[in-house]
C-alpha cells in the first residue's frame, strides 16, 4: 500500500465520519435548541474538512466536532517530535477531534480526539493510531468520575491496558508551569500498533464507541443543577487554564498551526469565555478548592 491507495485509510475515515455525524446528533438532542454549523472543505491535492460547531446552546454554550482528512507531501514537525524517521515523507491522515463546553459550571469540559496517521516508506508504508479522551470537571462527584473511567476501562482489552494509558493521560494533560492537572483524565496513546491493523482498529472503534456512554449521562445528570455568579466565575477561571494548556502545550493545536490548516478550526477547542484572575486562590476548604487540592490529583478511581 501507498499513501496514494486509500485502502487502509478509507475504512479509518469513514467510521470517523460516522463518529462524528453520532456526536453531533447526540449532542444537538441534549441541548434542545442549538444546532451545529456544518460545512465541507475540499482540499485541491486532495483530502477533506468536515467542521462542526455549535455556539450558544441552552445547555452546550460551545462545542466543536472536527472531522479532517490530509494528504501532503511531508508531516509537520508535531507529528514527527517522537519519530523523526518520519520527516520529509509523504502521508494520509484522518482524525475526529471534539470539545464540548457546557454552559452550566457543575457540567464538565471533555475533550476527545482520534488519529490515524498513513506514510509512505521507502520500502513499505508505516501507520499508527493516536488518540483517547478526557474529563476536565469544575467541581467534582466521584458518581461522575467512577463513571467515566469504569467506561473507559470497558473500551481497553485488559485492566493492565487501561492503566498504562489512564497514567499517560495524567502525565499529558498537565499544566507544568501551574502544578496543576487539567482534569481528571481517561485514556491516551500514541503511535499504536498493537496487534496489527485489525486489532488497533478495533481498538480505537472501542474508544470512540464508548465516548458518548462516558459523557452523556453526566452531561444529563448535572445540566439541571442550580448555579450563580460564583460558579460561574470559577468555570470562567478553570476555562482560563484550558486555554493556557491548548495554547502552550497541546500538540495537536501545534500540529494544526504547522500543516496549514484553517485557523478557524484549529482553534475551535477554545472555550467561549473564560477569565484571569490575578493570584487567584479559592477559599481553603471550599468546594473549589477541594477540586483542586483533593479530586483532580490522579487517583485509582476504580479502586
Amino acid at each position: 500500500m501507498t499513501t496514494g491507495d486509500d485502502a487502509a485509510v478509507e475504512p479509518v475515515r469513514d467510521y470517523f465520519m460516522g463518529l462524528q455525524d453520532r456526536i453531533v446528533d447526540a449532542l444537538e438532542a441534549i441541548d434542545g435548541q442549538a444546532r451545529f454549523r456544518r460545512e465541507q472543505f475540499d482540499a485541491p491535492e486532495g483530502g477533506t474538512a468536515r467542521p462542526r460547531v455549535l455556539a450558544d446552546g441552552q445547555h452546550v454554550e460551545k462545542a466543536a466536532v472536527q472531522f479532517t482528512h490530509s494528504v501532503g507531501a511531508k508531516l509537520p514537525p508535531a507529528a514527527t517530535a517522537t519519530r523523526p524517521e518520519l520527516a520529509e515523507r509523504p502521508f494520509q491522515a484522518t482524525a475526529i477531534s471534539m470539545i464540548v463546553h457546557p454552559r452550566n459550571p457543575y457540567a464538565p469540559t471533555t475533550h476527545m480526539n482520534l488519529r490515524y496517521f498513513h506514510v509512505d516508506m521507502p520500502q513499505e508504508p508505516f501507520w499508527y493510531f493516536g488518540g483517547g479522551f478526557d474529563l476536565t470537571p469544575y467541581y467534582g462527584f466521584e458518581d461522575d468520575a467512577r463513571h467515566w473511567h469504569a467506561t473507559a476501562r470497558s473500551a481497553c482489552p485488559d485492566a493492565a491496558t487501561y492503566h498504562r494509558l489512564k497514567a499517560a493521560c495524567d502525565e499529558y494533560f498537565y499544566l507544568p508551569h501551574r502544578k496543576e492537572c487539567r482534569g481528571i483524565g481517561g485514556l491516551f496513546f500514541d503511535d499504536w500498533r498493537q496487534g496489527g491493523f485489525g486489532a488497533s482498529f478495533g481498538f480505537v472503534r472501542a474508544v470512540g464507541d464508548a465516548f458518548l456512554d462516558a459523557y452523556v449521562p453526566i452531561l444529563q445528570r448535572r445540566v439541571p443543577t442550580p448555579y450563580g455568579e460564583r460558579e460561574r466565575q470559577w468555570q470562567l477561571v478553570r476555562r482560563g487554564r484550558y486555554a493556557e494548556f491548548n495554547l502552550v502545550w497541546d500538540r495537536g493545536t501545534k500540529y494544526g498551526l504547522q500543516s496549514g490548516r484553517r485557523i478557524e478550526s484549529v482553534l475551535a477547542s477554545m472555550p467561549p469565555l473564560c477569565a484571569w484572575a490575578y493570584d487567584h486562590h479559592p477559599e481553603p476548604g471550599s468546594p473549589e478548592d477541594k477540586l483542586l487540592t483533593a479530586f483532580l490529583p490522579p487517583r485509582d478511581w476504580l479502586a
